[in-house]
């Protein structure tokens, strides 16, 4: 065989075994590279993600959307992400188990569902009277919170984000007014994590169904009163058409951090700049999240309020005071569940006690100035 031929028979022979590859995947998984002379396959990941929302529902159904976007993009498709609605793949509650198990490499929630499983998530997600969207943020990526959640999350092979932050939610909404605790006293709640445990502490009956329910439950008088989250979620679900009452201030959840679980072996088996891609888009979607609620609140309480008519009411105070005087105790008791919840609970306030100190002459300090 001549030289030139045999290099040509070189040349088809690796084109071949080249398309050969491409033709077990997508056909834009294959790319030319260089002058075209060769073909090169480019390796693409599919993921599931698994939420506990409704698909696509405002703010906290299409960050996990947006987030998949991103990585898709950031990655130039290598990693592509199919989000799944609550029910839709696993039912909302066992989305953590899913990942855990693998069923999904990856789910989007809040820690405090998971009490049930390590009571030490809780203090990831939400604490009564406690952190604030900022400080958690603060307390999570610079004040040691990270550490003690990937520590809580090993036994689980899962790895912990911040995910999203609503900020101050609403205390929620109340077929009766609130005029003293008694009226707290056998009132049948939707409200998860350690508000729960508060409300229960004081007579109440905390329930904790998904927020695809919560509607039918509190029209139906299942329940006779629901926290969900704020105005723009609240007015999404309609929730107006069930209550009357329309309470704040959001007690039980001062800066509701939502969390990013990923499978830990489907995280590291990824290539590094795969895994840089996903942590960085997860922390993008986190201030994107707390962004979107900032706007979208005051835009939907108008809304609530001038055409609904629906009726804005504070808590009475001393209400509150026994509130926040119940859920010092409430947090108390759950620090001494066990080695773990003992270290987050100390972490978390000695966090809260050093930014409380600085708040009164920064931002407490300011917000009053604004009401001069």
């Amino acid at each position: 065989m001549k030289r030139r031929d045999f290099v040509t028979a070189l040349g088809i022979g690796a084109g071949a075994a080249a398309l050969s590859a491409c033709g077990k995947k997508e056909p834009e998984d294959c790319t030319q590279q260089g002058t075209g002379e060769q073909t090169a396959s480019k390796e693409v990941i599919h993921w599931k993600m698994v939420t506990t929302w409704p698909k696509n529902f405002p703010g906290l159904g299409t960050a996990p959307e947006r987030f998949a976007k991103n990585v898709a993009k950031m990655s130039n498709g290598r990693l592509q992400i199919k989000v799944h609605g609550a029910g839709e793949l696993v039912p909302a509650l066992e989305a953590f188990s899913a990942v855990s198990a693998g069923t999904a490499q990856i789910g989007h929630g809040a820690a405090y569902y998971w009490k049930g499983k390590e009571p030490a998530a809780q203090f990831f997600a939400a604490v009564p009277f406690g952190l604030n969207a900022q400080e958690m943020n603060s307390w999570i990526h610079y004040g040691g919170g990270q550490q003690l959640w990937d520590e809580a999350y090993e036994q689980f092979n899962l790895k912990p984000f911040a995910g999203g932050n609503t900020g101050v939610q609403m205390a929620g909404w109340f077929r009766k007014k609130i005029n003293s605790l008694e009226d707290l006293k056998g009132l049948k709640m939707r409200i998860p994590g350690l508000g729960g445990e508060v409300l229960k502490k004081l007579g109440g009956v905390p329930v904790n169904i998904p927020g695809g329910e919560l509607f039918t439950a509190l029209q139906t008088g299942t329940i006779d009163a629901t926290e969900w989250v704020g105005p723009y979620n609240d007015l999404a679900f309609g929730l107006y058409k069930a209550a009357k009452y329309y309470y704040y201030p959001g007690w039980h959840e001062p800066g509701t951090t939502l969390e990013v679980i990923v499978n830990k072996k489907a995280l590291q088996e990824l290539p590094e700049d795969l895994q840089a891609i996903v942590e960085q888009a997860i922390r993008a979607s986190n201030q994107d999240m707390l962004d979107e609620y900032t706007a979208r609140n005051n835009q939907a309480l108008n809304t609530l309020v001038n055409e609904h008519k629906v009726e804005l009411l504070k808590l009475p105070e001393d209400v509150l005071k026994q509130l926040h005087a119940v859920s010092n105790e409430v947090v108390q008791e759950v620090a001494n569940t066990n080695e773990m919840t003992k270290k987050v609970y100390e972490s978390f306030t000695k966090f809260a006690e050093q930014s409380r100190a600085y708040h009164m002459i920064s931002e407490q300090a300011f917000y009053e100035t604004r009401t001069l």
